[in-house]
């Protein structure tokens, strides 16, 4: 008939494309999930694949071994300005000689232990550096700035009084009668500076009027008298005999031991 003649013929399988398909010869991508929509996340659970958010650093970390907790940059006098407003200043406690770090020790477990961190902040025992010059040889050691003494940032009122009075060490907060007296805002600021500043300083134990040997230099085993003390300089003038006459020399703290 004509009109079969005009049909279009239909199209053959492409028997390859049908065997893969069938035995699973070609891999297929899997089926996309699909987003959920509405989904409540109970607080303080994150979604699944969701990375944590970073961490903030802990007291630990900023922890010095002074005691000191240092605060995030700029943050410095924020802080200070809080903790001003909420009554806070230093005092200074009296211990045993050498027991300085005990107590500082023994009082940073009670506040822990009796819950006193909002009301005892800071617990120093100032040192500083010290060059010492032994048996000819230079060599650095701690030196504490207030022998007997460290230094607590706290708010001033009954509870926190007892917790650092009886502190196994203290004998006493400094201040009249039995009222403490809290640190002057310039002293307080002359102290923490000197903590900031890193540079040794030499432990002299001569005076002016001393007799001293020079260890070293030209007039090494020269014995004379200290005439002047130069810090600024970290020299020291001693007038030494020369062909009979005293004759001024200057020299480094280093070269002179006391006799």
């Amino acid at each position: 008939m004509p009109e079969d003649r005009n049909r279009p013929k239909p199209q053959q399988p492409d028997r390859a494309a049908l065997i893969r398909s069938v035995f699973g010869d070609e891999p297929q991508a899997p089926p996309a999930e699909p987003t959920p929509v509405g989904v409540v996340v109970p607080q303080g659970e994150r979604p699944e694949g969701e990375a944590p958010p970073p961490s903030a650093p802990s007291p630990a970390d900023t922890a010095t071994p002074e005691g000191v907790v240092e605060a995030p940059p700029g943050m410095e006098d924020t802080l200070e300005a809080a903790r001003a407003a909420a009554g806070t200043r230093w005092y200074v406690i009296h211990t045993y000689s050498g027991y300085e770090n005990k107590v500082r020790t023994n009082l940073e477990r009670r506040v822990g232990s009796m819950g006193m961190q909002e009301k005892i902040f800071r617990i120093l025992v100032p040192t500083e550096d010290e060059i010492e010059i032994k048996d000819g040889k230079r060599r650095i050691a701690k030196k504490k700035v207030f022998p007997g003494y460290v230094l607590v940032e706290m708010i001033m009122d009954d509870d926190s009084w007892y917790v650092v009075r009886n502190t196994p060490g203290v004998t006493g907060f400094v201040g009249s009668g039995t009222k403490p007296l809290p640190l002057q805002e310039k002293e307080v600021k002359a102290i923490l500076r000197q903590l900031g500043d890193e540079t040794p300083k030499f432990r002299i134990t001569y005076q002016k009027g001393s007799a001293v040997r020079i260890n070293s230099g030209p007039f090494m085993d020269f014995s004379g008298v200290v005439d002047e003390i130069l810090p600024e300089k970290e020299k020291v003038r001693v007038l030494v005999s020369i062909f009979g006459r005293e004759t001024p020399v200057e020299l480094d703290f280093a070269q002179v031991e006391k006799i």
